[in-house]
């Protein structure tokens, strides 16, 4: 017999030693050697110290070290940390563990040809967080605002919240946000992949996409559209150009959602030919329509078609659509079919309220088993009083022409205040989008300002909510509106919309269709007006704000509708210790701090506090934010912050 065979008898017979030796029923001990059970000590939201000892080690020892998980009897097969070197005493430190949590922890041994050996089992349970240890470890979202790299329909899983426009957001039963949207991408990436696309989230700040709610126009649309024209005297588009435009979803009751969407036909009324500059024929483009879709399960991205729910409608004879030139915007429509939101009031009645530009929005009963309209709508030329007609009531409008620039409603109401409020898109969308809002106690009206000026009546409505703005370190945002607001039903409510980046940004290509999505937190002043944040939502912990925090610099942004287009940018604003104001428009005034409601009160205005993230800040870091309306020589302003880190 050689060496190495006999070495080989050797180390067979010691592990056939050792195995005889064991408890195969507790594989507990090894020959005399056993583990004691562990012992936790200083005990977190996140980790926990634990301490054991292999007594009487076999010298045959692989691995030793502790074994967990959230079930009972945790094996190597779940979570460890394992010892290095050799020796008796087992110390570690578990952590990335979950607060509010039981853990089952065991120490383990390995040893040569034997099964694992286990000491009995210890739990432990894991301490809640506080909001200044959630705040300590927050790490803010790290997603490029740039996203071009990213951009195509292949990197769509990569999106985030790339390529949103004008969205809509529900919560569902499942627990899951799902944001639906306008067809617009940069470069056109969604082209070919259908359309009112959606994503998901947990939290707001983290996105799934999920694809395409519909693949192609529903056949009703062509249809209704030339059984129009032919009652009109004109020839049938066969090949009917669409836009895809502005969807919103509500969640009706468990397992309905309904969304309502807006169709547009891009031909001429005429010649029906597609609409461009060359083919202009002496008429208007043609009508829009809203179609409505249901689902009882939003993940499953199935909708159901329900058909045409109402069309843009004119006031003028049914052949009264010619057009002198396109500089002319006395339209043929006077309601225009298109950006639809939904509402069920608090006395259980069913409401949709769309419109954009052409004479202003209206506001339509539904059928609440149906969701289509209560009453018969007729035809949709020479319509009634703009103040009772089947195709809506007039209820606001920017100014008093065919072409009066405010759209996209989105009509919420808020129990905490009693009051329902109608926010608007006011411009167009490049840049000057900005957000107004006006207030009902009725869905009946009458909307008012902050003003009480009655919206129906041609009103530029105040406040300002968003506009485009810059703080330093940034390019900022423009085309900022055409929202959607919802709440957590817990109170906290939030408003999410698209940003542009300006024009021409160095390295940017065609930098105004770069289009992020942007979800906003909303605090509400004391008299009941919405606050929209000036930093985008990250999700930071909300620990109470302190005095001393409010102490050193600025940068504040004023915004008023008297310079529309502009972006403003901001400047700084200092706090002294001593509660004076030393730098800044508001330079020689006082401050006071309300820290129970989180009201900073600078120079007379209540400006209202809250944690949210600095995205300028490389890296992204947390700051404290805030918001506030003013009056000022009879022009109500918008008053934007952050503090400087």
């Amino acid at each position: 017999m050689n060496i190495k065979n006999a070495l080989k008898y050797v180390f067979v017979g010691l592990a056939c030693v050792l195995s005889a030796c064991s408890d195969e029923e507790n594989g507990v001990s090894i020959g005399n050697m056993s583990l004691e059970k562990p012992s936790v000590s200083n005990v977190t939201y996140k980790s926990v110290d634990v301490s054991a000892q292999v007594k009487d080690p076999s010298s045959y020892i692989l691995k030793r070290g502790i074994c967990y998980g959230t079930e009972a009897s945790p094996t190597i097969e779940n979570q460890i940390v394992e010892v290095e070197g050799s020796g008796s005493d087992i110390n570690v430190v578990l952590s990335g563990l979950t607060e509010s949590t039981t853990y089952y922890v065991r120490a383990f041994v390995t040893v040569l040809d034997n099964e694992p050996m286990y000491s009995e089992e210890v739990q432990v349970t894991t301490l809640a967080a506080t909001l200044d240890d959630k705040l300590a470890d927050y790490v803010a979202p790290d997603y490029e605002d740039d996203y071009t790299s990213i951009a195509g329909w292949d990197k769509r899983n990569e999106w985030n919240l790339a390529n949103v426009h004008d969205p809509s957001v529900v919560l569902a039963d499942d627990g899951y946000y799902y944001m639906y949207q306008t067809d617009a991408s940069y470069g056109n990436a969604h082209d070919g992949h259908g359309h009112f696309h959606c994503r998901r989230s947990k939290d707001l700040v983290n996105w799934e996409y999920m694809g395409a709610t519909m693949q192609e126009a529903p056949a009703w649309v062509k249809e209704n559209l030339n059984a129009y024209r032919a009652e009109m005297g004109l020839e049938p588009i066969e090949s009917p150009s669409y836009g895809y435009w502005a969807p919103v979803v509500r969640k009706v009751k468990t397992g309905l959602y309904r969304m309502y969407y807006s169709i547009v036909v891009d031909n001429y009324i005429q010649t029906g030919k597609t609409n461009t500059t060359d083919n202009f024929d002496g008429s208007w483009t043609e009508r829009a329509f809203i179609g409505l879709m249901e689902t009882s399960d939003p993940a499953s991205n199935v909708w159901e078609d329900k058909g045409m729910v109402i069309c843009s409608s004119s006031d003028r004879g049914m052949n009264d659509w010619s057009r002198p030139d396109l500089d002319n915007w006395n339209a043929y429509f006077y309601f225009n079919a298109i950006d639809p939101t939904y509402l069920v009031d608090k006395d259980g009645t069913h409401w949709l309220i769309y419109g954009s530009w052409h004479s202003g929005i209206a506001e339509v009963e539904l059928n609440p088993e149906t969701g289509l309209p209560k009453t018969s709508l007729g035809k949709p030329w020479g319509i009634s009083n703009w103040n009772t007609n089947t195709y809506g009531k007039l209820i606001a409008r920017r100014g008093t022409s065919r072409w009066q620039g405010s759209e996209g409603p989105e009509v919420v109401y808020n129990p905490e205040t009693g009051y329902y409020y109608m926010f608007l898109a006011y411009g167009s969308l490049a840049v000057e989008y900005n957000t107004r809002v006006v207030r009902a106690r009725s869905m009946n009206g009458p909307w008012l300002d902050i003003n009480n000026n009655d919206a129906a009546y041609g009103i530029q409505a105040e406040p300002i909510v968003t506009h485009p703005y810059k703080f330093s370190n940034s390019y900022g945002w423009v085309g900022i509106s055409h929202c959607a607001v919802f709440n957590d039903g817990n109170g906290n409510w939030f408003y999410s919309s698209q940003g542009r980046l300006p024009e021409n940004v160095p390295g940017v290509n065609e930098s105004n269709a770069v289009m992020m999505g942007h979800v906003r937190s909303i605090r509400w002043t004391e008299d009941g007006w919405p606050l929209v944040m000036p930093e985008r939502y990250g999700a930071v912990p909300q620990v109470p704000i302190t005095e001393g925090e409010l102490i050193g610099d600025w940068e504040m942004i004023q915004m008023s509708s008297n310079h529309p287009g502009q972006q403003y940018a901001s400047a700084i604003m200092t706090l002294s210790a001593d509660h004076k104001i030393t730098e800044g428009t508001w330079k020689g005034g006082s401050w006071s701090y309300d820290a129970e409601n989180q009201v900073l009160t600078a120079n007379g205005v209540k400006l209202y506090l809250q944690r949210e993230v600095d995205w300028e800040m490389i890296p992204r870091t947390p700051t404290i934010v805030f918001a506030g309306y003013h009056q000022s020589n009879g022009v109500w302003r918008t008053d934007w912050g952050k503090k400087v880190q």
